[in-house]
């Protein structure tokens, strides 16, 4: 409905007035703004129109409604937009015409009409609560706004993170208290009555605002069970990101949706407008289908998701950048150059600006004790300072003959009364510490001045309140570096310090031991009356000494001399004017900077009587100050922005105030960009009560330089303040352009006076050569004056910086002899020699080369509406360094009333904002719980300490959006494939630069000399038939139990007639056939190794099959039928509980039990022998197949052929000297590879012993198996890397009592990793750096290597050269080029070779696409050539063009005779100075990676396992970690070791360490509970298994983060 039809209705006057009166109230907010001008010129409109029409009727009505109104309005007096939504609607409920179809509105207002009149006509939200006028002026509002809306064009639909259940739920309403303010805040802190929330009158009815924002979003609440919730934002097609204000017209409601339950019927209706439907709430797992970058089409909320940020992603973003540097490498990272359009500095160089003469006046004191002794013998009666309770009644009156007296009595007790006559702990000049509370100015007055007369040097600073305060660590150092030993404190102050149970102060982290002196009058000594203060003219001794926190938190502390104190205090009296016996009020810290300079020293100096503040009745009685300048009539008060706001929400309860006594109202952070809106505020509303304009008196101060400049305060009403609009586009380059105020990207900045009397000022460069500024240059503000500090105590190089500097010329001549001191201040000096403060040095952030402001930034987020949802003055601004540029990180306080998608939305809005304003992407927006935040002393945010949680991970925000993709611009150019040289020049390249072709071999078979009876016989059931009959007794087999006792055990002859057996019930109960295959179906043991010989016996050929676990029947089984099914297996053999757990009813439910082929259970054996055993005829017949499940979630069976087994055998028992007098512990799953070769197999070829220990028994005992080793004295041992990683973790602590249990492990002389994969050089290390101390030699640890196409490539063996590792430059890898560096060098990653090439295995390195050979150290696949290679895959489709490529590819150059193995992993060879047994030099062979895990992103290839590493080094909470990528999107899964409400801290940690480490950008981080990355049996991530549970939505994870 527009708005003029307003106008058409038959409204009563009284109603007319009502509306008027309404909108001028909602228009004028807290009485206190500038504003836009149609606002007000549409109130006054309504309103002075109807008056002027009917003047006497509505006299009466309008008092009436201005008494109603006030009564009703907001609790800080402010009406908020939903307010005035209400009330407007019950003012026009009875007179709108009802839409047909639609029930008249309900009397409990439980709905509320829609009146999009609201949103046409204010383009602005009201925030509820307090609206801080500090941190806003309406011109930055209405730009945030503007921003907004042309953001709102683009349409950008930002995928909500989701989030567990238990998380959201954690965050409630009752976990948090409101911020505690209880001891104040420097800049900041929260309002009386910010903490409250929302008005009660609303809290009953819905709030429409949000249902509305809801309907926008078309967003939707789901819920899968009660452990998770996951809310997603925006599928559909609204998901818009909502400018609620900017929508007049809205498309379609949603009802809200109920997360408790899946029904909507309860839900409360909500009046739509006609033409309208109503949209049906989706349910979990209906999201729309839709298809995926590869064209799948997927079901899927994730997947949905991650289509909307591929799609928010493919937006254009800033015009990419053309320069690169070189980062030490190839790998080019951007770097911004200067835009040729930028603004540049064009006006003339500046000149010093020269401060007022200092008038000396006669009468002024020699010195500041001086003047105390004079007014303390003059006047003694006269009030020096009065102190206020929490009521704001006077507490006490100290008068100056108290002062006097009372400074007297501490400077002779410091002096003499501690330490003994003969060694005082106390001697002139040197340093206490002064430790007050805040609400004590009187105890701090008496011992500073103490201090001051007995000539030592004070050092305030604040009261401990816990052992682990924010940046009391640093304090402390302050103090031990000034060698302070003892502290003053208060009686009372003495009583709250924390203690020990024995009533001793405890020490607090980081301080030096201290004396705690209290300087209460009735514990102290009366000096004798011969005995008087020795008072001097003011010299350069040290005064006192002000802390100064910095930007990375250290404390300096800055020496301010007795002349400097001296010159100061008669400055401020001539730029104040200030005269004898005038009242001030001072609300400020009075134990530094301001509120210390005015309330406690210049004040004596002339005087005057100080009426001080304590914060403590500021938070109960915000007027309080206000009330205190009209009771004593005061003509001075010093305050800050902040006291200003308070005032103003809540003046209006006050009738009984008067400020024409005010002559100056000094805002000492008048230098802040938000001070002005305060002033300007302060003065609209309270020019009514006697304030005048020219009273308000900013002024820029800062530790280093003392005062720097402050307004005069004039009597000359005509000359306005000086105001400057600059462009904060100019601001950014650091050149002042002043802009008209139409301009949407502006600060508006008030002058802080003139430069202090006696001194000078100019404005230098912040960085480089402090050379001058132009005139329309920022620079920072320096000053030459006596007044200033003098140095950071004990820092020399420190203080030649910054109080030592000489401003240069362009000519490169200083300006003047005399040293400046740099004021930490950025600013100009305008016309007239007003000075102008922007911003500071410390909040100084520089991205990509533009400047910005952290006040600026929060003064931008702040004026995003609605404020709902966080505290004001409870944000953080800081940049953290990631990939050498400065990013922005944004932290605040979340209110715990506001919802996930509110405060998404809020974020995404600041975001936006921020862009649009300040054209800088935000890299994190985080919301903490309230009041989690560290604070300062004075309540307000600890910066320093916030960056350092945020760094490492302990803020635990509750909310978290990262937007890398939007601000980091420099990442390197993708790498462009270059197109491929062929193959020939390859070759010819490697012969001219004198490289040579990568290959290598193992020795050769054929030149080995040994009596090995095993080559007698082509198949291995003939070797076991003759072993049999040999050494029929000879133990061939042990198998250990859990206890470590023999389980049970198999000699020759047993085995052989088990297998004979086994042979008769193939032929007679399975009917089955030469060449039939068979399941073996066993738990790891003999039985498994009776069942195989048994097939071979028949002819049959066996598959070996891991059973289903009992406790996991449902997800094992479909793997065990697969296995089945795809094996085309004519029967299952097994033993009798692994039936019973194929036919239970556990089983039924996963898979279908009637198509299982016969099972045959082995534990019920014929007693009969078989007529023959078979033999084959050639031994290239199928020996068994080897199915397993690769990494990337592949079944792969492989045939292995009885000529290829045997020669597998051979190779082995050459390589590690196997023989019948050995002993061989296995500790390995005996299912594929060489740990089912190593289990059944080499026994029976070599005649060893082996020792057999089943994995899952090291569950149960971690040390099964070292014990095994050790008792059984065993040479040789092979495990896998979950065996490794179990006994490292299991058993790190306990090698002290296994050494106390006889645990030696010297005999050990190969431990030998069998992996299918990279060797992880990391676990190794730890495990032989663990076990050194029983004894095992490092030297023994090694790894295999072994793939599907040839099951055992590399295996260190017993003679040879120790395994070697290298270092490669892992971003040469990323381009296929090995680059070897130095051990840690940057970006180096150690590869250690896999182990020795097998006897008769060829290796060649050839280019994975041209097929073409490579030379030495080049990167390419592995390729080998062996009698034991596999003979090919065993497929039911028996894929041919598969099998040729993998099993005979040969080489397109060079030697195309020789057909090799494909492995389809990526390494390199490399030749070494060491010799092989042969005398030859050695070649050792690097596995980088699989080719097919490998990821190709920004044209480069990845290997996960790198990424992983960095991230797992990344929070000591990460446990695991496992990268995949979906649709050219990074995500990361990390496995959360730690409490829930660790989660939201790691996605910066983990995207930070991938930009830094890899130059990616994470797209999704996903943070899961331990033991949800999958893993197979040897220890490897299956990570394509862990993507489709991903986009199944079957992890429930905690968290998932979509990074923007």
């Amino acid at each position: 409905m527009a708005d003029r039809s307003i106008d058409s209705l038959p409204l009563p006057l009284e109603v007319r007035a009502k509306l008027a009166e309404l909108d001028l109230e909602l228009s004028e907010g807290s009485d206190a703004k500038e504003f836009p001008r149609h606002v007000c010129e549409e109130a006054r409109h309504n309103g002075i129109a109807l008056l002027s029409k009917y003047p006497s009727e509505l006299h009466a009505i309008t008092d009436s409604t201005f008494v109603q109104l006030d009564t009703q309005s907001n609790h800080n007096g402010d009406i908020t937009q939903k307010g005035y939504e209400k009330k407007r609607s019950k003012l026009l409920g009875a007179y709108l015409p009802q839409p047909p179809g639609v029930e008249p509105p309900l009397p409990q207002e439980r709905r509320t009409p829609v009146t999009p009149s609201s949103s046409s006509r204010y383009h602005r939200r009201r925030s509820s609560g307090s609206r801080d006028e500090r941190y806003r002026s309406d011109v930055h509002t209405e730009a945030v706004q503007a921003a907004l809306a042309k953001h709102k064009e683009r349409k950008m639909a930002v995928p909500m993170p989701s989030k567990r259940r238990s998380l959201v739920v954690q965050t409630s309403m009752d976990a948090y208290t409101p911020p505690d303010t209880s001891s104040g805040s420097e800049d900041e802190g929260s309002g009386p009555g910010d903490s409250q929330g929302t008005p009660s009158s609303s809290q009953g009815s819905l709030n429409m605002e949000h249902w509305i924002s809801r309907a926008i979003h078309g967003s939707t609440t789901s819920s899968t069970n009660s452990t998770s919730s996951t809310q997603s934002g925006g599928s559909g097609a609204a998901n818009a990101l909502a400018d609620v204000m900017t929508q007049t017209h809205i498309e379609n409601h949603s009802a809200p949706p109920d997360i408790t339950t899946y029904t909507t019927e309860h839900s409360i209706h909500v009046e739509r407008p006609q033409g309208s439907t109503p949209r049906a709430v989706p349910k979990y797992g209906n999201a729309e289908l839709m298809e995926t970058g590869d064209g799948v089409p997927v079901s899927s909320r994730v997947s949905a998701k991650i289509q909307q940020l591929v799609n928010t992603l493919k937006r254009p973003k800033r015009p990419p950048l053309r320069e690169f540097f070189v980062d030490d490498f190839e790998e080019l990272l951007e770097v911004q150059q200067p835009d040729p359009n930028q603004p540049r500095p064009e006006g003339a160089q500046m000149l010093a600006i020269r401060g007022e003469q200092l008038g000396v006046v006669t009468n002024w004191p020699p010195s500041l004790e001086a003047a105390l002794q004079r007014w303390g013998t003059i006047s003694p009666k006269a009030p020096c300072l009065t102190t206020m309770d929490t009521n704001g009644k006077p507490l006490y009156i100290l008068t100056y003959g108290k002062l006097w007296t009372r400074s007297m009595k501490v400077a002779y007790n410091i002096l003499h009364k501690l330490g003994t006559k003969q060694e005082p702990m106390v001697r002139p000049g040197d340093r206490v510490a002064l430790v007050f509370p805040n609400n004590d100015p009187a105890a701090f007055m008496v011992a500073f001045y103490g201090c001051l007369l007995a000539e030592v040097v004070p050092v305030p600073i604040e009261v401990p309140l816990t052992r682990k305060d924010a940046g009391s660590q640093q304090i402390g150092f302050l103090l031990g570096s000034c060698g302070v030993t003892v502290a003053l404190t208060s009686d009372a102050c003495h009583k709250g310090l924390p203690k020990s149970p024995t009533g001793e102060i405890l020490q607090f982290k980081g301080w030096p031991r201290l004396l705690w002196f209290v300087t209460e009058s009735k514990h102290l000594s009366k000096p004798p009356r011969d005995w008087f203060p020795h008072i001097k003219d003011a010299n350069n001794d040290t005064a006192y000494i002000e802390y100064k926190t910095c930007k990375d938190g250290s404390v300096l502390g800055v020496t301010v001399t007795r002349i400097a104190l001296l010159t100061h205090c008669q400055a401020l009296t001539q730029a104040c004017a200030y005269t004898e016996a005038e009242t001030i009020v001072n609300v400020l810290d009075f134990k530094k900077d301001v509120g210390l300079w005015h309330g406690i020293l210049t004040s004596v100096m002339n005087m005057m009587h100080v009426i001080s503040i304590p914060y403590s009745l500021m938070k109960v009685n915000p007027l309080s100050w206000i009330q205190k300048v009209y009771t004593y009539k005061a003509k001075v008060a010093c305050v800050k922005s902040r006291d200003m706001h308070w005032a103003l929400v809540a003046h209006r309860d006050q009738r009984d105030i008067n400020l024409t006594s005010l002559r100056m109202l000094i805002v000492a952070d008048g230098a802040n960009p938000w001070s002005i809106s305060s002033c300007d505020a302060f003065l609209n509303v309270f020019q009514s009560k006697g304030l005048r304009p020219e009273v308000i008196c900013p002024c820029a101060s800062s530790p280093e330089a003392l005062t720097v400049a402050i307004r005069r305060p004039t009597d000359d009403t005509n000359q306005p303040p000086g105001r400057g609009v600059l462009s904060m586009h100019g601001l950014s380059y650091g050149v002042i352009r002043v802009d008209s105020e139409e301009k949407l990207s502006v600060l508006t900045v008030q002058d802080v006076g003139l430069v202090m009397p006696g001194g000078v000022m100019c404005v230098v460069r912040p960085e480089g050569i402090p050379l001058l500024c132009r005139t329309d240059e920022i620079g920072e503000l320096c000053v030459c004056s006596i007044a200033a500090g003098t140095s950071y105590y004990g820092l020399s190089g420190m203080t030649k910086n910054t109080f030592e500097m000489f401003p240069m010329m362009s000519s490169g001549a200083p300006i003047s002899e005399y040293p400046f001191v740099r004021t930490g201040l950025l600013g100009f000096v305008g016309p007239g020699g007003m000075v102008f403060v922007v911003g500071k040095m410390d909040g100084l952030m520089v991205v990509s080369g533009r400047r910005h402001n952290a006040d600026d930034i929060v003064a931008t987020a702040l004026a995003v509406e609605p404020m709902k949802f966080v505290y004001r003055g409870r944000i953080a601004v800081f940049s953290i360094n990631v990939l050498h540029d400065e990013r922005i990180v944004i932290i605040a306080e979340q209110r715990p009333d506001s919802t996930e998608e509110d405060s998404f939305q809020w974020m995404s809005r600041v975001l936006q904002a921020i862009d649009g304003i300040h054209q800088v992407g935000v890299y994190c927006l985080a919301l903490v719980p309230a009041n989690t935040l560290p604070k300062t002393p004075l309540g307000g945010i600890h910066l320093s300490e916030t960056k350092q949680c945020f760094l490492e991970g302990s803020l635990h925000p509750c909310n978290v959006l990262m937007c890398p993709h939007t601000c980091v611009t420099n990442l390197p150019k993708p790498r462009q494939k270059q197109p491929e040289i062929g193959p020939a020049s390859v070759m010819v390249g490697n012969l001219v630069s004198g490289k040579r072709i990568a290959q290598a071999s193992g020795r050769d078979l054929g030149q080995i000399e040994d009596n090995d009876q095993g080559r007698k016989f082509m198949f291995l059931a003939e070797v076991l038939q003759w072993r049999a009959q040999t050494t029929p007794d000879h133990v061939l087999f042990t198998l250990l139990n859990s206890r470590g006792t023999i389980a049970n055990s198999l000699t020759c002859l047993q085995l052989h007639k088990r297998a004979e057996k086994i042979a008769v019930m193939l032929m007679e109960r399975g009917h089955l056939q030469d060449g039939d295959h068979v399941a073996l179906v066993y738990p790891p043991g003999i039985d498994l190794i009776a069942a195989f010989y048994g097939c071979l016996y028949a002819g049959c050929v066996p598959i070996t099959v891991r059973p289903p676990h009992p406790q996991n029947i449902a997800t094992t089984l479909p793997t065990v039928k697969m296995i089945v099914e795809v094996s085309r297996s004519a029967c299952i053999m097994t033993s009798q509980l692994v039936v019973k757990l194929l036919r239970s009813r556990e089983a039924g439910a996963a898979v279908d039990v009637r198509t299982w082929p016969p099972v045959l259970d082995t534990d019920d054996l014929p007693k009969r022998r078989p007529a023959q055993i078979y033999k084959p005829s050639n031994p290239d017949t199928l020996a068994y197949l080897d199915f397993s499940v690769s990494t990337t979630g592949m079944l792969a069976g492989v045939k292995m052929s009885h000529a290829a087994t045997s020669a597998l055998c051979r190779s082995i028992k050459l390589q590690c000297e196997l023989y019948p007098s050995r002993e061989v512990a296995i500790c390995l799953d005996p299912y594929c590879g060489l740990g089912f070769v190593l289990w059944c197999l080499c026994s029976v070829y070599s005649g060893h012993q082996s020792i057999l220990i089943p994995p899952s028994e090291l569950e149960i005992n971690p040390s099964l198996w070292l014990l095994a080793v050790s008792q059984y004295k065993v040479r040789d041992t092979f495990c896998s890397y979950s065996v490794m990683e179990l006994c490292t973790k299991g058993l790190g602590s306990q090698t002290e009592s296994l050494k106390t249990r006889g645990l030696d492990l010297s005999r050990v002389r190969t431990c030998v990793v069998v992996a299918e994969e990279r060797p992880r050089i990391a676990l190794t290390q730890s495990f032989s750096k663990l076990f050194k101390d029983l004894n095992l030699n490092p030297r023994a640890v090694s790894t295999s290597f072994g793939c599907r196409v040839n099951l055992a490539i590399c295996l260190q063996g017993t003679s040879g050269p120790d395994p070697t590792t290298v270092y490669v430059d892992m971003r040469a890898l990323r381009h296929d080029r090995v680059r070897l560096v130095e051990r840690g060098s940057p970006h180096s990653l150690p590869l250690m070779e896999s182990g020795k090439i097998l006897p008769g295995v060829r290796i060649i390195i050839a280019n994975p696409e041209t097929k073409g050979p490579l030379g030495d150290s080049h990167l390419g696949e592995i390729w080998v050539h062996s009698a034991h290679n596999a003979s090919g895959y065993f497929t039911i489709y028996g894929d041919e063009s598969l099998q040729s490529d993998h099993f005979n590819s040969r080489l397109s150059f060079g030697d195309t005779q020789t057909v090799w193995a494909r492995t389809g992993y990526l390494g390199f060879l490399r030749r070494t100075d060491l010799t092989d047994a042969n005398g030859e030099r050695h070649d050792a062979l690097y596995v980088v990676g699989a080719l097919d895990e490998a990821m190709e992103l920004r044209g480069m290839r990845y290997h996960p396992i790198d990424i992983e590493t960095s991230v797992i080094r990344s929070h000591k909470s990460i446990t695991e970690c496992a990268v995949f990528t979906w649709t050219n999107l990074l995500v990361v899964v990390v496995e959360l070791d730690g409490s829930e409400q660790e989660a939201l801290d790691l996605v910066p940690l983990v995207t930070n360490v991938v930009l830094e480490e890899h130059y990616l950008i994470v797209g999704v981080v996903v943070v899961v509970d331990v033991g949800v990355i999958p893993i197979n049996s040897r220890g490897e991530k299956q990570r394509m298994h862990l993507r489709d549970g991903f986009l199944a939505d079957q992890l429930d994870p905690i968290y998932v983060a979509y990074n923007m």
